[in-house]
């Protein structure tokens, strides 16, 4: 895992806390529900709540419900939450911002990367199989970087326009579909990391106070 990530975004939580914390006492804190436009047409639900801790700092927290067991003929199974800390440059709630994200994720996917994939797949066992008719099964730990807009429709309506890349540390077990067998020769859970994007839509929010 990239520890010089991790410690850049726990600095920020922790540090961005105790200064929200110090210059925020005796104001009002303003609290926003939001639910992500994009997923809804699909039926994938991003719901999250943020909460002001002080002028320009926010906490957020969001979970990432995806029920497809098969979607265009590929598993897209997704259920993830995360905690993210914002920094807002001008206040909170109101045009650009930077974040820190962790966040937590269990999936019984097919990785975009296998869809329409006819390259044939050789196991450690010799079995031959069809890369398309491969899938993943296990969780993975997500720590990233954050950067976003909010435009201010009206005194209780934003938009939040935001997308969140950073290191993605999965654990998981590899099946073929057709023949339920595991085709990533590993005795228990293989494991992978990568860099990619991992979290980004159009939040529409609502301000309840």
């Amino acid at each position: 895992m990239n520890f010089k990530l991790v410690t850049a975004v726990l600095a920020f939580l922790s540090v961005g806390t105790i200064n929200a914390q110090e210059n925020g006492q005796g104001q009002d804190k303003s609290l926003y529900i939001k639910g992500n436009a994009l997923f809804i047409p699909i039926g994938i639900l991003n719901a999250g709540v943020e909460k002001q801790i002080s002028p320009k700092y926010t906490i957020q927290g969001d979970v990432f419900i995806s029920p497809w067991k098969s979607f265009a003929g590929h598993e897209m199974q997704f259920y993830s939450a995360s905690i993210e800390g914002r920094y807002y440059f001008k206040e909170a709630f109101k045009h650009w911002y930077v974040g820190a994200n962790i966040a937590f994720a269990a999936y019984n996917a097919q990785k975009w990367n296998y869809w329409n994939n006819n390259n044939l797949t050789v196991t450690d066992n010799g079995d031959i199989l069809l890369s398309s008719n491969l899938y993943q099964k296990g969780y993975s730990v997500m720590l990233g970087a954050t950067g976003g807009y909010q435009f201010q429709l009206s005194d209780r309506l934003n938009l939040d326009v935001y997308a969140t890349i950073g290191t993605s540390q999965g654990f998981y077990k590899g099946y073929d579909r057709t023949t339920g067998l595991r085709y990533d020769g590993a005795d228990k859970l293989n494991k992978s990391g990568e860099i990619i994007p991992y979290r980004g839509g159009i939040m529409i929010s609502y301000k309840l106070k």
